[in-house]
């Protein structure tokens, strides 16, 4: 571990170096890297920095100890041996935290798509109850929510909503959002009081720059038409909705929401450079590790991950094996106890494995 810790710390140095070189400052992509990563390791470092004057202190200490003939000063010095002790073993235990690999996208703002799957009107019901849950709970957060697309149900709900959450470690709590959704109730439109089980599925995507994922103009078909209304009558008479491939992938995003093309445009390869980006990432996941789940499951997109039942105002997370009593809250947006929970378990788990390589 502290070879690591070494390791992290000599990285630092160099990237101080850097960020002095004047090649570097006149250069914008390499001055963000370079600033991004050592303040990516700046806690790691401080921390590793503390822990190294406190094993110093310690030492001076233990020699103090043994040398200290008088009674009362010997006692006094093996309090303070006893302290130094305790910080050496919270730093460490702190650093073991710090040295988990963390996943660089959870600063970024996250891009949802709600769709309603299995059930017919009640599965898009239930995807309008989702993308109200989590709007909710984006409030709370203090984050802006951006619609980009959405396809409403006549009967309630969507059919499909594609989302913008901009705000600082926005991915970083949704990201475990990723699967299918079921709930378990009586629909509105049941006559016979009939509990009935429908499903949506939630897809999470960080928000990826330019610099994060090359898209060549090249390699992105565009094609432009009217955009239509429900039943597909054109509610306008200019070219405004757009539909992009991305013909090395196939990838396709439309984008009607907007009445000009060019904002139209700027949404749609948004959520194009998301999902190729999050296409190129399953894939290397799944080369790296065809077999390995982690604690909180694989992320795929048809993996059953909650259910919620409404007789019984329960959720349950089948992942972690959570069940709470709560329903009517968590729909409501008070999603902390499942979402920190999620997030200990994954910590916990790549804790486990960083153990296991040390």
């Amino acid at each position: 571990m502290f070879d690591r810790l070494q390791a992290v710390e000599d990285r630092y140095e160099r990237l101080t170096e850097l960020l002095s070189d004047p090649d570097i400052v006149n250069d914008n992509k390499k001055l963000r890297e370079y600033s991004k990563e050592q303040s990516d390791i700046q806690e790691t470092v401080d921390t590793y920095r503390e822990y190294k004057s406190v094993k110093e202190q310690l030492a001076d200490t233990r020699e103090m100890l043994d040398s200290e003939k008088d009674p009362d000063m010997h006692e006094m010095v093996k309090e303070e041996f006893n302290l130094l002790k305790v910080q050496q073993e919270e730093l460490e235990e702190r650093l073991r935290i710090l040295l988990i690999p963390k996943d660089p996208n959870d600063n970024k703002n996250v891009i949802m798509e709600i769709r309603g799957a299995a059930g017919g009107d009640e599965a898009n019901i239930f995807a309008g109850d989702l993308f109200r849950m989590y709007s909710r709970y984006a409030e709370t957060q203090g984050w802006k929510i951006d619609i980009m697309e959405a396809t409403p149900n006549p009967m309630g709900g969507y059919k499909e909503v594609i989302f913008m959450i901009n705000g600082q470690g926005a991915y970083s709590k949704f990201k475990f959002e990723n699967g299918a959704h079921r709930v378990q109730r009586v629909p509105a439109t049941e006559s016979q009081g009939r509990i009935h089980t429908s499903t949506a599925t939630v897809a999470c995507l960080p928000e990826v720059e330019e610099v994060d994922v090359e898209i060549h103009e090249k390699d992105i078909r565009v094609d432009t038409f009217a955009s239509s209304g429900a039943g597909g009558q054109s509610v306008n008479t200019t070219m405004s909705a757009v539909r992009m491939t991305h013909l090395p992938t196939g990838v396709v995003v439309s984008m009607q929401d907007e009445r000009s093309q060019i904002k139209n445009r700027e949404k749609a390869m948004k959520i194009l450079r998301a999902r190729v980006a999050d296409m190129y990432l399953q894939e290397a996941q799944k080369e790296i590790d065809a077999t390995r789940k982690s604690a909180v499951g694989s992320g795929d997109r048809s993996e059953r991950i909650r259910t919620y039942n409404y007789p019984q105002n329960r959720v349950t997370d089948h992942r972690i094996g959570l069940t709470i009593q709560k329903l009517d809250q968590i729909v409501e947006g008070r999603l902390d106890e499942i979402i920190d929970t999620l997030i200990l378990e994954e910590q916990a788990s790549k804790l486990e494995r960083l153990n296991d390589d040390l």
